[in-house]
């Protein structure tokens, strides 16, 4: 399997619990945060939910230079809002794994802030970086759900909350 396949597949899997992760958080706790210098929910669902567009962006561009662009996240205000948002960049971020990207992988991608460099890496490590930072993030939110007490959906088998413990 090619690594576009791969990350496609990927891609494809992890929005399921991501999906599920995402359907969880009420509307009327976009605000809580576990700790002041934690992101609020809403932040935190945000980016998990525009996490798939960077594919696109690593595939398409050589970098991202937060002093020329900076991150002005997307303004949700509902958990419908939230899920659609995820729908719109998990189909963008899908849209270009296709064969004729496979070539590009291996060319170098910079995030920056000007002169400081935060990172230069192939792309394909830059896609590998998105994927995980999905995961990592919805293992946050999993945190956020169990301190205000919302069962928490499984991820790679049932939870504690589905299994009645």
């Amino acid at each position: 399997m090619n690594r576009i396949k791969m990350y496609l597949k990927e891609l494809e899997q992890e929005a399921v619990t991501t999906r599920k992760m995402l359907a969880r958080i009420p509307s009327d706790k976009f605000s809580w945060q576990p700790h002041p210098k934690s992101m609020t929910i809403k932040s935190l669902a945000t980016h998990i939910a525009e996490l798939p567009t960077w594919v696109t962006m690593t595939l398409t561009t050589d970098e991202l230079d937060f002093a020329t662009a900076p991150y002005t996240p997307k303004n949700l205000n509902t958990t419908e809002e939230l899920l659609a948002y995820f729908e719109q960049s998990l189909a963008d971020g899908t849209s270009l794994l296709t064969d004729e990207y496979e070539s590009v992988l291996d060319k170098p991608w910079t995030l920056r802030t000007g002169d400081q460099i935060h990172t230069k890496e192939p792309k394909a490590d830059i896609i590998r970086m998105s994927i995980n930072q999905i995961i990592h993030h919805r293992a946050q939110l999993g945190v956020y759900l169990r301190l205000l007490n919302i069962p928490i959906p499984g991820s790679y088998g049932p939870s504690a909350d589905e299994m009645g413990l």
